[in-house]
């Protein structure tokens, strides 16, 4: 296969299994997102929907969020780890996004950015998910199996989101990239992983990592 056989392999396989993709972070306006976003930092979003649910009960805006302490924000926020830091950045932004917003979640990457404890992937899923601007947020999941893929040298995740970028149609960023979290998830994890029920890298996957995989298996 050429590598341009092999995206549109990736594509196809990931629309046959997900033709519909559910947001992982349960939100309900830009502002609620970028705060279960930040949260998720180390963190599952399972335990996140769990944290926010309590958290929007008492304030689901950032004039609500000002009006509780940085120590009452870590105290409810405290099972998502990280607490200190995180509970801090959503008392700093909901100030800024105050101050110089309107209260409003700007849809600009460089003001995203600039908030207290958003760095480029926080952005980048609120660009994507909130406002639909395409952007292509890389965790771990999609780290992984762009390497397994052979599809990027899995030096860094800046370096794997330029190739994402460059190898995958822009208007399918935003679809994609939660594509790939589900099948890393579920079909190609870092632990507990099977070959045999992982299509895509069993069909294009790195021969390194694939000899890698049986080599374990017979230990």
């Amino acid at each position: 296969m050429t590598k341009q056989e092999k995206v549109q392999f990736v594509i196809d396989t990931l629309n046959d299994i997900y033709p519909k993709i559910p947001i992982p972070l349960d939100h309900k306006d830009p502002y609620t997102l970028l705060i279960a976003v930040l949260l998720s930092a180390q963190s599952t979003d399972v335990k996140v929907n769990q944290i926010t649910s309590l958290l929007f009960e008492v304030a689901d805006n950032p004039y609500k969020m000002v009006k509780l302490s940085v120590e009452e924000i870590r105290e409810i926020i405290k099972p998502v780890g990280l607490s200190p830091m995180k509970s801090k950045g959503i008392y700093g932004l909901s100030e800024i996004l105050i101050e110089k917003y309107n209260g409003q979640v700007p849809a600009d990457f460089a003001a995203l950015e600039s908030l207290p404890a958003v760095g480029h992937k926080t952005a980048s899923v609120v660009m994507a998910q909130a406002f639909n601007v395409p952007a292509f947020p890389v965790d771990t999941h999609i780290h992984r199996l762009m390497y397994r893929w052979n599809l990027s040298n899995g030096k860094n995740v800046n370096q794997t989101e330029k190739d994402a970028k460059r190898l995958f149609p822009k208007d399918l960023w935003n679809k994609l990239h939660l594509q790939i979290i589900w099948y890393g998830r579920q079909y190609s994890p870092a632990r507990g992983w099977d070959l045999e029920k992982d299509i895509i890298t069993k069909t294009i996957g790195r021969k390194s990592v694939i000899n890698e995989y049986h080599k374990k298996r017979k230990k």
